[in-house]
């Protein structure tokens, strides 16, 4: 485990410190896990107690995902553990940011995702040239599905090309 994961750590740990300590609660600290690929930066497991970060984004960014990444996703789990299921981003989860963590509420991150994002496969309809991921290709090319443009409403074919 590298220096910048027992910090994430740390900070999960207070977190839920701090946490406690204001609702009078006594949740343990989660599972931490370092797992996840792509451009999600972190996410919480409810009914695992569970949190899981993204390295690559972590490494790049890791004083945000200090201050940010780590209370929004303690948050979902406090959430969950107060009300049960609520809307992910909802007032619950809102609250908890603002009145518990003492950090804006932002649903998503704004991290440059250039090093995470995979290839892309160029298809093409009649008015323009899109970008599907790996996992729509590959839909298309089992026959799984088909896509259409939203503005000329034709299918997408593809080009052949791909870009990484």
């Amino acid at each position: 485990m590298t220096e910048l994961q027992y910090r994430m750590i740390r900070a999960v740990t207070e977190c839920i410190t701090i946490a406690n300590e204001t609702l009078n609660t006594h949740h343990p600290v989660p599972d931490v896990r370092f797992d996840i690929r792509g451009k999600t930066a972190g996410m919480a497991l409810l009914q695992r107690w569970q949190l899981r970060f993204n390295p690559i984004l972590l490494k790049e960014n890791p004083e945000a995902f200090l201050r940010e990444v780590v209370p929004h996703e303690v948050a979902h789990l406090l959430v969950y553990a107060a009300f049960g299921k609520v809307r992910p981003h909802g007032k619950e989860w809102q609250a908890m940011m603002q009145q518990v963590f003492k950090v804006p509420a932002k649903t998503t991150h704004t991290f440059d995702i250039s090093s995470v994002s995979g290839k892309h496969f160029i298809y093409r309809c009649q008015c323009d040239e899109i970008p599907l991921t790996i996992r729509r290709h590959n839909k298309v090319q089992r026959q799984q599905t088909q896509y259409f443009c939203r503005r000329c409403q034709h299918p997408l074919t593809w080009t052949g090309s791909c870009t990484s």
